[in-house]
């Protein structure tokens, strides 16, 4: 009996994508991240990185418990390492609700509690969700608008994500800084910072953001900063 006719022949093609598929595994292997970037950095407190008064504004400890139902915020503090919810009033009687949290590793179940999916699960409807240009004293760049409604309450909301140590709103743009990150073999930690108003005129309610973000910022320490917007000042 001739055992080499006996043998099963391979198309050369299929011999190909196999060895691709060896190749790609082992190299997925050899590339798998493995070093923590929030293990790499100084650790830090948000309760004391960000004042309890700054600028016109100081915290307004009476509608602290007023700004998260109990069920998401347990459900945010399961995934994040740290998380900061406060309300600030200023001299006019303005208010802007601030919500940060960080996570030493951005993965997907971070994207889980960003904004849209956040509000929902607390019955708003969001609307006029878009991508907007952002300035502030130390650079700008690109934060995520949205207003959520719930009966007769308009909530606009200006939030942004870092990844690492950019700014990176866009879904396709998250995805990419973890392939980049992951490539490098580091695991990218993650903020999420949310600033929120109540009141029918959109315009002016982000305009009480913006102005209460550059105090926060103008206030803050250079480090505390680059935590917040994710890198240095002026190098978005």
């Amino acid at each position: 009996m001739n055992l080499v006719k006996t043998l099963p022949k391979f198309h050369p093609l299929s011999l190909y994508l196999a060895l691709i598929m060896v190749i790609l595994s082992i190299t997925a292997f050899a590339l798998r991240p493995n070093e923590r970037m929030s293990e790499q950095k100084q650790q830090f407190n948000l309760e004391a990185m960000i004042p309890q008064q700054f600028g016109d504004w100081k915290e307004d400890e009476a509608s602290n418990g007023l700004l998260v139902d109990p069920s998401v915020a347990e459900s945010v503090n399961k995934v994040y390492l740290q998380s900061l919810s406060r309300s600030y009033i200023n001299s006019k009687g303005q208010r802007v609700m601030l919500a940060i949290a960080y996570g030493g590793d951005q993965n997907d179940m971070l994207q889980v509690h960003k904004p849209e999916i956040c509000y929902t699960a607390q019955g708003f409807y969001v609307e006029k969700s878009h991508d907007s240009p952002f300035s502030t004293d130390f650079g700008s760049f690109t934060v995520r608008k949205m207003v959520a409604v719930k009966g007769s309450r308009q909530e606009p909301v200006t939030y942004w994500v870092t990844i690492g140590n950019k700014v990176a709103v866009n879904p396709i743009q998250w995805r990419l800084e973890r392939i980049r990150y992951g490539l490098t073999g580091v695991v990218p930690d993650g903020l999420l910072f949310r600033v929120s108003t109540i009141g029918d005129n959109i315009d002016d309610e982000y305009s009480v953001q913006q102005q209460f973000v550059t105090d926060l910022m103008n206030k803050i320490a250079p480090d505390a900063r680059e935590r917040l917007l994710g890198v240095k000042d002026g190098t978005f």
